[in-house]
């Protein structure tokens, strides 16, 4: 059983097309932080639906780390998003051109293939509960479907916060 769930989680994190970069302080005791709770004031750019999928889907997952939500937690979490357009930069090109004797001319036509696509960044910072300072943050890039079902979007949620969480804590 215990395999089959390894081989569920590696199948979800490689379904997942997103690119995670992580920073951390270095001098930092993870080992010292077992609850958590989200800033109050919170920020993140999601659309309301799209940020309770997304803090149920990190709560899972740091859950299954061994974490806690707590009224009076270790750190705070605070999450940003920023959704932009990714222009395809393939192009065909037609020319047209003459010359003669000290004449000339051209004409050229760039002509797009295929389409542009939407790109969503998010940035999951874990911020000491003195607020002392960032301890641990994540920052993902993922293409994003504007037109996605509830359903696709909670699961698209659930495997980048178990692929934003894979490498914590740093080893």
């Amino acid at each position: 059983m215990k395999k089959i769930s390894i081989l569920f989680l590696f199948a979800l994190l490689m379904g997942c097309g997103a690119t995670i970069n992580y920073d951390y302080e270095k001098s930092t005791d993870f080992s010292q932080y077992k609850t958590y709770s989200y800033f109050s004031d919170m920020q993140s750019g999601l659309s309301e639906l799209d940020e309770k999928r997304f803090i149920a889907a990190l709560n899972e997952a740091l859950k299954v780390k061994g974490f806690t939500m707590a009224e009076s937690p270790d750190f705070f979490i605070d999450i940003q998003t920023e959704v932009y357009d990714t222009n395809n930069q393939s192009n065909v090109g037609v020319g047209l051109g003459g010359g003669g004797r000290n004449v000339g001319g051209g004409l050229s036509i760039g002509i797009p293939v295929g389409q542009s696509s939407m790109t969503r960044l998010i940035l999951v910072e874990f911020i000491d509960k003195d607020r002392t300072g960032l301890f641990w943050q994540a920052n993902s890039s993922s293409s994003y479907r504007q037109n996605a079902s509830p359903e696709k979007r909670e699961a698209d949620f659930r495997t980048l916060a178990a692929k934003i969480l894979s490498k914590y804590p740093p080893k």
